[in-house]
């Protein structure tokens, strides 16, 4: 594997952290039958079916942080698999709802466990999952993730800096 450049920016290692984490993830849930999108719904449904909800395409697209059309994508593809599945809402006839089936609460279980022991392996150089280092680690990503990003000011101000150049 290559070495990072001390150079790099933070947006650049955040984007590599991120393609690390997911190529890891879909080597280690593609044996069940997953991509690590398709992880990210049926754990993220697994959880919110433990809390007593039954989340909306819309809803799980928010909380994923996914695009809504892809998570509707997704959902077809897990219910084509047996895994989801998906009903018209009742109190809105535009929302389908989501929940996993028995076999999908199965696999879902079984690729919490997988990726649960790649956190932990992930997490080893800052300590481990319960270390200071980890906390701290996931108190800044928290502050990066809460903080407001407007690509559209972004390049409004590149045809400034062309305009006065």
């Amino acid at each position: 594997m290559s070495t990072v450049s001390e150079g790099a920016t933070p947006g650049f290692l955040v984007w590599r952290l991120s393609m690390k984490w997911r190529v890891a993830v879909d080597r280690a849930v593609a044996p069940l039958g997953l991509t690590h999108a398709q992880y990210a719904l049926v754990a993220t449904l697994f959880g919110m079916r433990r809390g007593g909800l039954r989340p909306s395409q819309r809803q799980l697209a928010d909380h994923t942080g996914l695009e809504a059309l892809y998570v509707s994508k997704l959902a077809r593809a897990l219910e084509a698999a047996g895994l989801v599945d998906r009903v018209r809402d009742p109190a809105d006839p535009r929302a389908v709802q989501l929940s996993l089936t028995t076999e999908g609460q199965q696999v879902a279980r079984r690729a919490i466990q997988v990726v649960q022991r790649l956190h932990e392996q992930f997490l080893q150089p800052l300590g481990g999952p319960d270390s200071a280092r980890t906390q701290a680690f996931t108190d800044e990503l928290r502050t990066l993730l809460g903080a407001p990003l407007d690509p559209s000011a972004a390049s409004t101000d590149i045809g400034i800096m062309e305009e006065t150049s």
